[in-house]
């Protein structure tokens, strides 16, 4: 989790740095250095925003497993079923 909010802390700055270097401005001017924060601030929000995404989805996706392996469970178990049924008659 920390990595992902980390990586987009870390975008969220390079965008600043991007942003600057096209306007052709200096790095690190004193009036503008409160932007660096804000932007690592809005790269982690969505970092974590989607750290929870993947949560939820993962979690959604191994409900669904679990419930399809039984489904796969139940008809093998019914087919075999059958089979011995059809075996013995």
């Amino acid at each position: 989790m920390v990595h992902r909010i980390a990586f987009w802390s870390c975008f969220g700055l390079a965008v600043r740095f991007w942003q600057v270097g096209i306007e052709m401005r200096p790095f690190f001017n004193k009036s503008s250095l409160w932007a660096y924060p804000a932007y690592a601030l809005g790269g982690a929000s969505f970092g974590y925003w989607l750290q929870g995404v993947d949560d939820r989805q993962t979690a959604t996706l191994g409900e669904r497993k679990a419930f399809l392996l039984e489904k796969r469970a139940r008809k093998a178990q019914r087919d075999a079923e059958r089979e011995a049924a059809a075996a013995q008659s």
